[in-house]
């Protein structure tokens, strides 16, 4: 053998057994010192397979989700034929919300390995999150049919009844599932939330304490116990707990990693500059935008960062304040608080909430311009909002018609959303007692114009209902069974909107007993209006 040719022998003889010690580092939990021997083993060969595919786990274990991506996806470049490391790809993929890529690298090592349980059960937690439920459970029960004891799978199982309303079903696979595993947080979670999704907020608050105590950190299990809290008007601790929402592993808005520090209220903010910045929805911004105001008497200046669809409703009202739409550059600031913590800053209770309305107004060029649209008014008009922006939402929207019954030829219909369901648009055009407005509602300065011109609001839960509220019209909001912590229990009024009156379903995803309660109020509405 040449020298060359020996001299490579004893490169891959020594590489191996920086390796292995590394890999014995790496299981004693020593992962400074493991990831010190794979760098070294990279710096004599680049494309060392084991030397990547460990040192991606280490950057997965740590949290450095997109090192670890860049890393296994080098590791499978030079080897594609690693079941392990194309599992461990997919769960990175997954921490990085990327779940069709997920999917892809799940199935590669299915491919490999075929009759690995787990790997089945990662892959329906990947579909699972696509919404793809018959792939997801299909998934689950390949790896419950390998391995009937595999806590995780089950778990899963739970999560896609609960989603799909299957309640009975859910139960029975969260308790299978802590049978097998009593520690597994997210079986109790998972169990708390199909109580709480039916009212029975004892046992899911049980179930909340229970996930919490087996993981301290468990955002989504804390998170969840603040709206049960805030449900049942237990501001105090609720709003508290809501600041765990930044540290969920999925929330609808994304984490703002400022330098200057967070505000709640416990410092004094005199003389500086606050960034309050929106979260969350249209309907979040319009509600909780009343506190912006407060601001002023802690002596401070403040920068306001709204949607920019709510941009020019806004600087209707907060001539005082910056207006920012989000994705804008930001002025500078010294501190910041996301908007819907304004209400644990300020203390917030029952009692306390700031419920002055009108709070918003249209812009008055806007309003000018809807009134001369209108035209003169023969008879009381109503607005109608039947569905939300996310579309579909079931549990927040009806079927057109199914409302439309209650349409009287004592008044003027008008539909007061932007977007319609294909369904829906049909029963819009067969329904000519309804005016279609969407394609002149450029924004909500449009939106509020057109809702201070009507008499009434029928909405379901969405940012039109909290619109009508905000500007003090007369609003019916329909619920669902289970809604939105922000509406409360049993009540039918709403501290947060003295003009609102709340019409809830009796039974889940039941709403004909709701419109059945409307139509009656409506005739005593129409008829007092008409005798005044």
């Amino acid at each position: 053998m040449s020298a060359r040719g020996l001299n490579w022998c004893d490169k891959m003889a020594s590489t191996e057994i920086l390796i292995q010690q590394a890999i014995s580092l790496h299981q004693q939990g020593n992962l400074v010192g493991a990831e010190a021997i794979y760098k070294k083993v990279l710096n004599v060969d680049p494309n060392d397979f084991d030397a990547l595919h460990m040192l991606g786990i280490i950057n997965a274990q740590r949290g450095s989700f997109e090192e670890a991506e860049k890393l296994l996806r080098k590791a499978l470049s030079v080897d594609s034929k690693v079941a392990p490391c194309f599992h461990n790809y997919g769960t990175v993929l997954a921490k990085l919300k990327r779940f069709k890529g997920a999917v892809s690298s799940y199935q590669c090592a299915i491919k490999l390995v075929p009759n690995h349980a787990p790997i089945y059960s990662d892959l329906g937690n990947a579909l699972y999150e696509l919404k793809l439920y018959e792939e997801a459970l299909a998934a689950y029960d390949k790896a419950l049919a390998l391995k009937p004891d595999l806590a995780d799978a089950w778990c899963g199982r739970g999560n896609i009844f609960y989603d799909r309303k299957r309640h009975n079903e859910a139960f029975a696979a969260y308790d299978k599932a802590i049978a097998l595993r009593p520690d597994l947080e997210n079986a109790w979670l998972g169990r708390g939330n199909v109580f709480f999704s039916l009212n029975r907020d004892e046992e899911a608050l049980t179930c909340f304490d229970k996930a919490i105590s087996l993981r301290k950190d468990f955002a989504e299990g804390y998170t969840n116990k603040a709206a049960l809290k805030l449900s049942l008007g237990e501001f105090e601790e609720g709003w508290q707990l809501y600041e765990w929402r930044w540290k969920m592993k999925s929330f609808s808005s994304p984490v703002r990693n400022f330098s200057q520090p967070l505000w709640l209220g416990n410092d004094s903010i005199a003389g500086k500059t606050i960034l309050v910045h929106s979260e969350q929805g249209f309907g979040d911004t319009i509600q909780f935008c009343r506190y912006v105001p407060r601001l002023k008497s802690l002596g401070c200046k403040i920068i306001f960062e709204t949607p920019k669809p709510l941009v020019p409703l806004i600087n209707a009202q907060m001539d005082d304040c910056q207006i920012i739409g989000r994705g804008e550059a930001l002025p500078s600031f010294d501190v910041h608080c996301p908007l819907l913590s304004l209400p644990l800053a300020f203390k917030t209770t029952i009692e306390t909430i700031p419920a002055e309305v009108p709070y918003l107004f249209p812009p008055p060029e806007k309003l000018e311009l809807w009134r001369t649209k209108l035209g003169t008014k023969s008879k009381p008009r109503i607005g109608l909002v039947w569905s939300g922006r996310m579309l579909p939402d079931f549990r927040r929207s009806i079927p057109l018609n199914l409302l439309l019954p209650i349409i009287a030829e004592k008044a003027e219909w008008h539909s007061v959303q932007k977007e319609y369901r294909d369904d829906d648009s049909k029963s819009l055009e067969s329904s000519l007692a309804i005016m279609d407005h969407s394609r002149f509602l450029n924004d909500f300065s449009d939106t509020a114009a057109l809702i201070t011109e009507m008499d009434l609001v029928i909405s379901i839960d969405t940012a039109v209902a909290h619109l009508a509220g905000a500007l003090g019209k007369p609003v019916w909001i329909l619920l669902p069974f289970h809604p939105d912590f922000r509406w409360l229990r049993e009540r039918k009024d709403s501290p947060w909107y003295p003009t609102a009156r709340l019409f809830r379903q009796a039974q889940d995803g039941e709403w004909g007993s709701v419109i059945d309660r409307v139509f009656q109020e409506l005739k005593i509405f129409l008829d007092a209006l008409s005798n005044s």
